[in-house]
């Protein structure tokens, strides 16, 4: 046998790309095309057909950047085509990148009616199978003119991220616009030829599976006249007849094909056009749905399917019918596929919330999956989340994405923080976007980590990111994949039937514990500053407008906000999809997002304003509110009253030089560098900063990672470092209590003001930034007279310990990592917490003193700022504020405590007299999360709260009202039928809590 294996394949490829693929379509008519180009943002539907449009020829540009274009094409089928099956052929001017990339368009028939998207991979239109001979045809298209903004060629800056930058240039030239005869026995030889090519490219080069394939595809193409594909097609397939029969080995491995698009629901375009990108995508799928008895397809991400049914209600028709025929599947159970790392404790708890309830009220199914496949890293409080939903299972693939340590299973059980296990799965293919592509089928296979033990793994199928979804090539290569040797098996399969089977396949896999570190896109914890900060600002309003609201409709009659709190939580949970709060989407969403921000703080504060009113009656008592879950000043967690004195603070000059602040508790030294060199806890008798050392020291890096911009910091920024110890000014603050220092650097300046609050053991540095730098990173270090091993970070729900070591490549790995409100380390007696505001990126590193001193210095810096130039240009120009405490002495109570004061400021207003709290908790170590009125509109009031020490907790919850019965529910306020009803005496309920435990109480009220 001689070896012409390659000679093989290069005429597979030759002939399939030459003479056969164009062979699908033998015969074309141009189509008669007329255009009209709609002024400004996309118009309805029945504008755009009832449009006056131009005539255009083929070859001409159109499309300005972010416009919309309406085509209409119409045609005659020729007389001689009769019998045969007609497709129009409709190419905007596609190029080979991915759908969802670039110009995409939707086809309606004149009476509205969507027929099917088209993208680069998906240009066809069913006419007729067969046709008569003679119809008239007669389509619009929606076309998108979006820009090109990754090509991922070197990430280039770019001002087509924004329709106010992006100018008017046509992005595209009309390609073709044809009738077409389509050649099924033809396509149907092109689909056998690439499964079998890409089978035979992945077996053993030896193996006699791979040269008996060859031998029939060399049988296949000798019988196939290259003048006469059409005429020969047939008898070439059944040349591969006997190869594709030959059945898969009973140990195959196994894998549930899922019809798939994953769609950002904002990215590289604007929020506006994936409601367009999702009307596309799912008109494809229900209309290969119809084609395609074996095809099922899901799609999470609640918003996305109430886009449909508010802005496209012809869709959401054909969806509605495809979700009740069992095919058309609602997966995962929120409400967009979110980041995870730092959306809130309450935030992550209602994306399930509203995500299952869409799904609920719409077609009253109930997911037990969390569907993320694209997101950055998983905190390690959401197992828990998960089960407080009613689910139990979780998909994801991005940590295959990890540049330093491969993760050790595809299928296990994920543990968090409180100990609750979740049924987790990574598919092995690698990819959210598989094409059923030889290769990927392959590449699972091989790449299953749970070999012998278990063998069954699902695979996404379909284009993603910027929708598309499944093509008619995928459904027909997963068929000659259904049972074929040397391949693995393949199956469309709904998410809840893969995991039914994996689970019985799998009864005990092995655990994982802790949080799922994506190593890679450690940036996203920082990248648009301001995107981050309005996100948190508007959790800590929900919390108080909620509380407050409660607050006044139990005790007032205040009428409860139910709608527009409904609303704003769906607006800021959509913000935390994983490419808008993480800051890796254009200049547009950001831009949006910031504004966005604005409107609904302005709505949320009205709201509390109002309620506070209606609590404080009328009088000139000035009352303070706290809406912390920590009593302050003598002020009760969710109540309003008159503060205690709490003495002050005293300034003095340092006689080293600079200024010395103390309040009796902590006593602060600040060089005339405007640095904070010592910060010593009286009481104690500790010194907090390391000797030789300074804190609230602003550092500089530089920041050009080898790939994705917006994404990444890679390890090797630590190697070059600025100490912005300059200084232009440092004064006195007029207060009395405070030091202002003022500093210039390359064409930025940072404005910090030192403060010691009164009776506080809390040293708050406030840091003004206007920010014009290019491609750096802005650090704020605090380096502590700490020895510890490691430290704990605030997640939802609780705090995660990392290591402050790197003694192993996991823990090297994580060298920026994400905190909530705060991070603390300590060591046995006594502790320091850093808390902030609204930042999430930090390090925390561990260095040998070379004062003589064997001890080590353990510091934490806190991220500000970057610069990336794609995908926005812009990233964080400008000014932006931060807050940050350090507070020593602290435990992780303290830490807990001090994280919430910095983030929900009291609020004063003048009243009649105090107003108690409407629950109270007897124990600090419990957190109350939120308290609201339920959803369901029936005046009971939803008490959620959380161990958030780290250790086990008994305290007494009262209410400050009457209630009937209290029970136990999941997050979606239902009874949980397995949970023994809480005691309780009158309005006093007596609590247990595991380690990190959440739970909700529905009290009923008469």
């Amino acid at each position: 046998m001689h070896d012409d294996r390659s000679l093989v394949e290069a005429r597979l490829r030759r002939v399939l790309d030459e003479r056969i693929r164009p062979a699908v379509y033998p015969e074309s008519v141009p189509l008669d095309v007329a255009v009209w180009h709609a002024p400004g943002e996309p118009v309805p539907v029945e504008e755009g057909l009832a449009a006056a449009p131009e005539p255009v020829e083929v070859g001409a540009r159109w499309g300005a950047p972010w416009g919309t274009s309406w085509f209409r094409v119409t045609g005659t089928v020729p007389e001689a085509w009769a019998g045969r099956t007609v497709e129009a052929l409709l190419d905007l001017g596609f190029d080979e990148n991915m759908p969802g990339f670039q110009c995409e368009g939707l086809v309606y028939r004149p009476d509205g009616t969507p027929v099917k998207g088209l993208n680069p991979r998906n240009q066809w239109v069913r006419v007729g199978a067969p046709v008569m001979g003679g119809e008239q045809v007669r389509l619009h298209i929606e076309a998108a003119s979006n820009p090109v903004i990754l090509d991922y060629r070197p990430f280039l800056p770019t001002r087509l991220g924004d329709k106010e930058t992006a100018g008017t240039e046509p992005q595209y030239t009309l390609t073709r616009m044809d009738l077409a005869v389509f050649d099924e026995t033809v396509w149907q030889l092109v689909m056998d030829l690439e499964v079998l090519g890409e089978l035979m490219a992945e077996l053993p080069v030896d193996s006699a599976r791979r040269w008996e394939i060859l031998r029939a595809v060399e049988r296949a193409l000798d019988a196939v006249d290259l003048q006469d594909v059409g005429g020969t097609a047939a008898r070439a397939r059944q040349r591969l007849t006997e190869v594709l029969a030959a059945p898969a080995v009973p140990s195959a491995h196994r894998i549930s094909a899922v019809g798939h698009a994953h769609i950002d629901s904002a990215w590289l375009w604007p929020l506006r056009e994936t409601v367009r990108k999702v009307a596309r995508t799912t008109a494809n799928m229900t209309a290969l749905l119809e084609d395609e008895p074996d095809f099922v397809f899901a799609m999470s991400q609640a918003q996305q399917w109430a886009w449909i049914k508010e802005h496209r209600p012809e869709v959401w028709a054909r969806v509605k019918k495809a979700v009740a025929d069992g095919r058309f599947v609602p997966a995962g159970g929120m409400w967009v596929e979110s980041d995870t790392n730092m959306p809130g404790s309450e935030a992550m708890a209602r994306q399930f919330v509203h995500g299952k309830r869409f799904f609920l009220d719409e077609f009253g199914i109930e997911n037990d999956e969390a569907w993320l496949p694209d997101t950055f890293g998983f905190a390690a409080g959401l197992p828990q989340i998960i089960r407080a939903a009613g689910a139990k299972r979780l998909l994801t693939q991005k940590i295959s994405w990890s540049r330093t340590n491969t993760f050790p299973h595809h299928t296990f059980q994920w543990e968090g923080i409180d100990g609750t296990r979740i049924f987790t799965h990574f598919p092995p293919v690698d990819t959210y976007n598989c094409s059923m592509k030889g290769s990927e089928i392959a590449h699972a296979a091989r790449n299953f980590k749970d070999k012998g033990a278990a063998r069954h793994s699902l695979a996404p199928t379909g284009w993603g990111d910027g929708g598309g979804g499944t093509t008619r090539e995928m459904v027909a290569k997963a068929a000659r994949l259904r049972d074929l040797e040397g391949s693995a098996r393949v199956v469309w399969e709904t998410p809840g039937a893969f995991f039914d089977r994996a689970e019985a396949d799998y009864p005990e896999p092995p655990v994982w514990v802790g949080e799922l570190y994506l190593e890679l896109h450690r940036a996203t914890l920082t990248s648009q500053a301001q995107t981050k900060q309005g996100n948190r600002r508007s959790e800590h309003l929900l919390r108080e407008a909620e509380l407050w609201a409660a607050t006044a409709a139990v005790r007032t009659g205040f009428r409860y906000p139910y709608e527009e709190l409904d609303r704003i939580w769906k607006t800021v949970l959509l913000h935390q999809f994983h490419d808008i709060l993480p800051g890796s989407s254009i200049a547009w969403v950001h831009r949006e997002a910031r504004a966005t921000y604005e409107r609904l703080a302005g709505e949320l504060t009205g709201i509390i304003d109002a309620a506070q009113r209606a609590l404080a009656g009328d009088g000139t008592v000035p009352l303070v509110f706290n809406a912390a879950p920590h009593a302050r000043a003598g002020i009760p967690a969710g109540g309003a009253g008159i503060p205690r004195s709490a003495g002050g603070t005293r300034l003095t000059a340092r006689p080293e030089g600079g200024h010395v602040l103390d309040n009796g508790l902590l006593r602060v030294g600040i060089d005339e560098r405007g640095l904070v060199v010592s910060v010593y806890d009286i009481e104690a008798d500790r010194e907090s900063i390391a000797p030789g050392r300074a804190a609230g020291l602003l550092q500089l890096h530089p920041d050009f990672p080898n790939m994705w911009d917006a994404w990444d910091i890679d390890e090797f920024y630590r190697n070059t470092v600025t100490d912005l110890t300059g200084v232009d000014a440092v004064t006195a603050g007029e207060d009395g209590g405070s030091v202002r220092i003022e500093r210039s650097f390359g064409a930025s300046r940072a404005v910090q003001v030192l403060s010691l609050p009164p009776g506080e053991r809390r040293l708050v540095v406030d840091t003004e930034v206007d920010w014009h730098e290019t491609e750096k990173f802005l650090k704020l270090a605090f380096p502590l007279d700490v020895h510890a091993e490691r430290y704990a970070s605030e997640t939802q729900f609780g705090h995660v310990h990392r290591a402050t070591h790197t003694n192993t490549s996991w823990e090297a790995a994580k060298f920026e990592a994400c905190n909530h409100r705060f991070v603390q380390l300590a060591e046995p007696g006594w502790g320091v917490a850093v808390v902030n505001d609204s930042t999430y990126g930090h390090d925390v590193t561990r260095t040998v003193r070379t004062d003589g001193d064997r001890g080590t210095t353990t510091t934490v810096r806190v991220s500000l700022l970057r610069a990336p130039r794609f995908p926005d240009p812009e990233t964080d120009q400008g000014v932006h504020r931060f807050r940050h405490g350090l507070v020593p002495g602290a435990g992780i109570g303290d830490a807990v405590r001090e994280g919430w004061r910095i983030n929900v400021p009291e609020r004063r207003v003048a009243g009649a007299g105090e107003v108690a709290p409407l629950v109270t908790v007897d124990d600090d170590a419990v957190v109350v999360t939120a308290v609201k009125l339920a959803d369901d509109g029936s005046g009971d009031v939803v008490v959620r709260f959380h161990e958030a020490h780290g250790g086990r907790a008994r305290a007494t919850l009262t209410a400050g009202f009457e209630i009937t019965d209290a029970t136990v529910t999941d997050l979606l306020e239902r009874p949980l039928p397995d949970a023994p009803p809480p005691a309780r005496a009158g309005t006093r309920i007596s609590v247990r809590l595991r380690p990190f435990e959440l739970k909700t109480l529905r009290l009923h009220r008469p």
